[in-house]
Formats: C-alpha cells, sequence, structure tokens
C-alpha cells in the first residue's frame, strides 16, 4: 500500500489506530514518525510552525499538506482513495448519519470513558468517586444507543458496508472493552461485543488495532 503521509503520536494511540484502518480501507497507509517523542518533539520550533497547538496526533501528508486533531485526520484518510463513497457515504443522508455517528464517538464514548481513565489507570486525575459513577451511566446509556441501532444482527451502522462510522466508534470500544467495558456492562449490550468482534475480522481495521481485551471487572 502507498503512504499517503506521515503521523507524530504516542504509542498505541487509539486516534491513530481509526486513521490507519481508515486509510487501509482506501488501499493506502500511514506512517508513524518513529522520530516522535511525546512532551519534546510537539513542543519544539519546527513541529509548532507546522501545528500551532502542539496537540497529537498530528498528520502531515506527502505533498506537505497539515492537519491537527483526530477526526480530521480521519475523515483525510477516509476521503483519500477509490472507497471513499463507501466510507463517508454516497448520499448526503449517508454522510450525515456517517457524521452522526462520528460525533457519537466522540461525546458519548470519549468523552465519558476519560475522566475514569484519567483517575484509574492514568492516574493524572484523584478519583471522585461521584464522576466516576456519573461516566459509567453515561457510557451504559451511549451502549444502550449503540445496542438498538444494531437490532436485527446488523453488522455495520450505516448501509450494508463498513464505513467511517464504524470505524470512529470501534476506537473507544476498543478502550471501553480492556478497561470500563466489564462483564456486568457486556451483558446488558451483547449485540455491541459481537458487533466489535466482526469489525475486527476485516483486515484492514483488525490489523490497525491491537488484539481485543475485554475485562471482568472495570477498573477502580
Amino acid at each position: 500500500m502507498a503512504p499517503i503521509g506521515k503521523i507524530y503520536t504516542y504509542p498505541n494511540n487509539f486516534r491513530v489506530q481509526r486513521a490507519q484502518a481508515l486509510a487501509a480501507l482506501n488501499g493506502h497507509e500511514i506512517e508513524i514518525d518513529p522520530a516522535f517523542v511525546f512532551g519534546k518533539t510537539n513542543k519544539t520550533p519546527e513541529f509548532l510552525a507546522k501545528f500551532p497547538m502542539g496537540k497529537t496526533p498530528a498528520f502531515e501528508s506527502a505533498d506537505g499538506f497539515c492537519l491537527a486533531e483526530g477526526h480530521a485526520i480521519c475523515r483525510y484518510a477516509a476521503d483519500s482513495g477509490p472507497n471513499s463513497g463507501q466510507l463517508l457515504g454516497s448520499d448526503a443522508k449517508a454522510r450525515a448519519r456517517v457524521e452522526e455517528w462520528s460525533c457519537f464517538a466522540e461525546h458519548e464514548l470519549v468523552a465519558h470513558m476519560m475522566p475514569p481513565l484519567y483517575m484509574c489507570v492514568l492516574h493524572i486525575a484523584p478519583f471522585d468517586e461521584a464522576r466516576y459513577a456519573q461516566s459509567v451511566a453515561s457510557l451504559e446509556r451511549a451502549l444502550k444507543r449503540l445496542a438498538v441501532a444494531l437490532a436485527d444482527g446488523r453488522k455495520f451502522l450505516v448501509g450494508d458496508h463498513v464505513s467511517m462510522a464504524d470505524v470512529m466508534v470501534a476506537g473507544p470500544l476498543m478502550i471501553l472493552g480492556k478497561h470500563l467495558m466489564d462483564r456486568e456492562m457486556r451483558a446488558l449490550v451483547p449485540s455491541v461485543v459481537e458487533y466489535l468482534k466482526g469489525l475486527l475480522e476485516i483486515p484492514e481495521v483488525g490489523n490497525a488495532f491491537e488484539a481485543l481485551e475485554l475485562c471482568e471487572v472495570r477498573v477502580r
């Protein structure tokens, strides 16, 4: 596969894995800069000249086009190849639905999984019982919404083929499965687990992510 550019990131970043999956589904690849060191490289004048916020992931295309923000990078990867119609939607309604699920992934999954991860996995925030409980309740609500969309054995969120919507949702689901979506929570939404496993069977998706890990008890 031909590279469409390189990405600057710390290791095992699900936002980068999503972009790599979308690029692969378009017959391309995105290289990861092996020299990047988070907290150093992204503070250099050279990096800030390209990416003024100094955030990661940051993407630089083969022709020097620079992008920050994971969602924008994923959209560029999805739109940069022969399968862009499938990945982004072939008409206005499908494109809107793909965007709806992409926003859902960020606002209902990522936003609510990060506080418990900051408190219990990364240990960069003090434990707050009320906030933890609120996050878990919000995640359960979001997963139940996802299960409704997957009723009757649906394999994909938009149409009959994998799209950007599925890849955007798969990223946080992988992290949730490892740390928060425990046996008790999975019992509420078995279709979501089967959906994720099905997505990982698609080579371009499975190869971009690490192996699926499902925790028995959520982190505390």
